[in-house]
């Protein structure tokens, strides 16, 4: 399945464009990723989450 509608990161507006019509940013994908409980890289998607939060936490 292919999503068309479009967002643009910096004026937060929505296009099916793949450039901003107001800004001329490049747009992108406006749907989050399919959900899947066997996500093999979640682990690593989280701990980066965690790093660029500051959550760093020690094991």
């Amino acid at each position: 399945m292919h999503f068309r509608i479009r967002k643009c990161p910096s004026c937060g507006r929505y296009t099916l464009r793949e450039t901003c019509p107001v800004c001329g940013e490049k747009t992108k994908v406006a749907h989050p990723p399919r959900f899947s409980p066997e996500d093999p890289y979640g682990e690593y998607r989280r701990r980066l989450k965690r790093e660029q939060l500051g959550l760093v936490r020690r094991e």
